[in-house]
């Protein structure tokens, strides 16, 4: 059985159309739908382009995953598309923070809007986070000192990107660079980027297009793995005061 013909006729009854009425409503016929949801034939591009429209998820979605199983997930807005996103919640309807592990972040790109990718990750129940959707996420590199590689960020779904607040940091998951820790800025006078910067300044800052940001995660706490020691504290301690040395000159220098 294709996934198509099934969410075809999943889409259908929670909207509780009938055929007939499914059919009015996106200029088909009711043999055409019928066809569909019994299989004997599958809707060509156009068709799922108009199907795409109406329910505002992607075709991707549409043909490759089985919507039925997405009874504890709900259809969120990222940017301009609607997706799949799951949201994982314990016997007493709580929800559960999902931990990505180190060897998953790779998969993470390709499974972030899949439920059964979702459900197989661990879980963990933080009584004192806020409310809103967490998941924990981890570190890698040196790029974001003093939170150290191996640690975990844990941090809240952002609905809206234009819900960013300037200079906060957040858990950025981007076509291209797959998932990322930065703090994002707003460019003046330019509505389509988002400038990604790291706090330890040897890297440096770059925009990325809003179009390519999948998910956006706003921090909420960081679990370290390791214990700092005093020499490292008094390392970072040198390094933030240097950094904002560094600023104090460059703007001296611009008078």
């Amino acid at each position: 059985m294709k996934l198509i013909q099934t969410n075809i006729r999943h889409l259908r009854m929670l909207r509780k159309f009938s055929q007939e009425r499914f059919a009015e409503e996106l200029n088909w016929t009711r043999s055409i739908v019928g066809s569909y949801e019994e299989g004997r034939s599958e809707p060509p591009i156009d068709r799922l382009i108009e199907l795409s429209n109406y329910f505002d998820i992607p075709i991707d979605i549409l043909v490759k995953k089985d919507l039925r199983k997405a009874k504890d997930t709900s259809f969120i807005e990222v940017g301009n598309k609607r997706v799949l996103f799951p949201i994982t919640v314990n016997e007493a309807n709580e929800d559960l923070i999902e931990i990505i592990p180190a060897k998953a972040t790779a998969g993470y790109l390709s499974g972030y809007d899949d439920p059964e990718y979702i459900e197989q990750l661990q879980k963990i129940k933080l009584p004192f986070l806020p409310t809103g959707t967490h998941r924990a996420f981890p570190i890698k590199g040196d790029s974001m000192l003093p939170v150290k590689d191996g640690s975990f960020v844990v941090a809240r779904f952002v609905d809206d990107i234009n819900d960013i607040k300037n200079g906060r940091t957040y858990i950025v998951l981007t076509k291209n660079d797959g998932l990322v820790y930065k703090r994002i800025y707003i460019p003046e006078r330019d509505d389509r980027n988002l400038l990604l910067s790291s706090d330890n300044k040897s890297y440096q800052p770059y925009l990325v297009s809003k179009e390519d940001i999948l998910e956006l995660w706003e921090f909420t706490c960081c679990i370290n793995t390791q214990e700092y020691d005093e020499k490292e504290l008094k390392l970072s301690s040198i390094m933030t005061m240097f950094q904002e040395l560094k600023v104090e000159l460059e703007a001296v220098r611009k008078i």
